[in-house]
């Protein structure tokens, strides 16, 4: 079964993680199929915009903690062979949203979590339903946000905001992430992918694609220049982190339902 879907809705491309009972949690190598998915719509030139999206009660529970452990051991053992960098397919999901030539919308219902959460701030616009919530849970299994998170956090809501949701590991609800200007529209559950398209047809509207792929380059750049460093630096830190034993602890407890000691 295909993980991640695409569909074709005039000159939108909607993309969808089609993993429901994981909460569409996500493997490395499905990072790379989700990359390849909207890289394949930017690339579309009939394409003006593409709508991510989640499949079930959930965007994006994050890395899936169960059925992607065992890829992301193999390609740590391999050490420095640079086909197995444990990174490389988060960093290129990332830059897929970010490098995309057409504005990349987030359609939000449920968690956007961890990395999950990394893929809807990376969007260029975000519209939520009223379950939606963003979290950085990524110190409970001993690592640091990765995806650029700290960059395009830090980027929207500024500094405070940025140690706030990072160190705490509390949840950002809809309504409030609308309020401090990181979503730009809040609708009923079930109303998400339509309201996502119907923002989406105002955009397109109003400009050219051209003028939009330019728009959205200026803004990011602007915004996320340091986005090739920040995504270096996790790139480094986060094996590191992936080998320690706060990693072991925090995944052990994860999957043990159990609170994780650190001590």
């Amino acid at each position: 079964m295909t993980t991640i879907s695409t569909e074709r809705d005039g000159n939108v491309a909607v993309v969808t993680i089609d993993k429901p009972q994981r909460r569409n949690a996500l493997t490395h190598a499905e990072f790379l199929e989700l990359a390849q998915a909207i890289e394949r719509a930017g690339d579309d030139a009939a394409v003006r915009a593409v709508v991510l999206t989640g499949a079930g009660p959930a965007f994006c529970a994050g890395a899936d903690l169960v059925d992607g452990a065992a890829e992301v051991a193999e390609a740590l053992a391999a050490g420095d062979d640079a086909d197995s960098d444990p990174m490389a397919n988060a960093t290129a999901m990332i830059r897929a949203v970010t490098d995309c030539p057409v504005p990349v919308v987030a359609a939000v219902e449920g968690a956007a979590a961890g990395i999950g959460a990394s893929l809807a701030l990376a969007c260029d616009l975000i519209v939520a339903g009223r379950s939606g919530f963003f979290t950085l849970p990524f110190g409970r299994i001993g690592l640091v946000p990765d995806g650029a998170a700290c960059l395009t956090v830090a980027a929207s809501l500024g500094r405070a905001r940025a140690m706030q949701l990072a160190l705490t590991q509390s949840r950002l609800p809809a309504e409030e992430a609308a309020a401090a200007g990181l979503v730009a529209k809040v609708v009923e559950d079930g109303q998400v992918l339509s309201a996502a398209r119907e923002l989406v047809a105002g955009v397109l509207a109003g400009s050219p694609r051209e003028a939009l792929a330019e728009v959205k380059a200026l803004i990011n750049g602007a915004t996320l220049g340091s986005l090739d460093e920040q995504l270096a630096v996790e790139a480094e830190v986060q094996p590191r982190l992936l080998t320690s034993d706060g990693h072991r602890e925090g995944v052990a407890a994860f999957l043990g339902h159990r609170r994780p000691d650190f001590d």
